[in-house]
């Protein structure tokens, strides 16, 4: 089995232990991924999500899944891109590394990523995505937990750009 997956469709709809949330630093919903999670998950995310008291860019959080197909959220704080000298890439890299630490904390064996920072925070995508597969193939190299990683792309072109940098980061997939 390829430990990690790549996948066209909608994070919401996926039965995996985890989803991962590109969330704000509230928690407590907003647009994209963000917003669609809140809305399928129902209001009982958002109250779970208030008694966390926000998140810090670079740090992770986990909720219930509720409404979800997706036993659990995974709530990350992703960077906006302000050209690249305001440590966004350490930032960005923290988001996976922390989402991985906290699914395998809670013996997550399927995890599912969206493409962290890319819509509205504008991080340019070959660039995240590079540092998203490099960081999920880093710690999946001395961790059994979780087992699969599945990398979620709304759209054929995200998908194109995590195949094309999957083959040069991790060739045997």
């Amino acid at each position: 089995m390829n430990r990690i997956v790549l996948h066209q469709g909608d994070i919401t709809q996926l039965a995996v232990d985890a989803i991962v949330n590109a969330a704000n630093s509230s928690l407590l919903g907003g647009g994209g991924v963000d917003g669609a999670i809140h809305r399928a998950a129902g209001p009982e995310l958002v109250q779970e999500c208030r008694m966390l008291h926000g998140c810090k860019t670079g740090d992770a959080k986990i909720t219930a899944g509720y409404r979800l197909p997706a036993k659990h959220v995974i709530h990350t704080v992703g960077p906006v891109w302000q050209g690249g000298d305001s440590n966004e890439d350490a930032l960005l890299a923290s988001c996976y590394q922390k989402s991985l630490e906290l699914a395998e904390k809670h013996g997550l064996k399927a995890i599912a990523f969206p493409a962290i920072s890319t819509g509205i925070y504008r991080f340019p995508l070959e660039r995240a995505t590079r540092i998203a597969l490099t960081t999920t193939q880093n710690f999946l190299k001395s961790h059994a937990l979780p087992e699969q990683v599945i990398f979620v792309c709304f759209s054929q072109h995200d998908l194109e750009v995590y195949r094309q940098i999957l083959a040069e980061v991790h060739p045997d997939t």
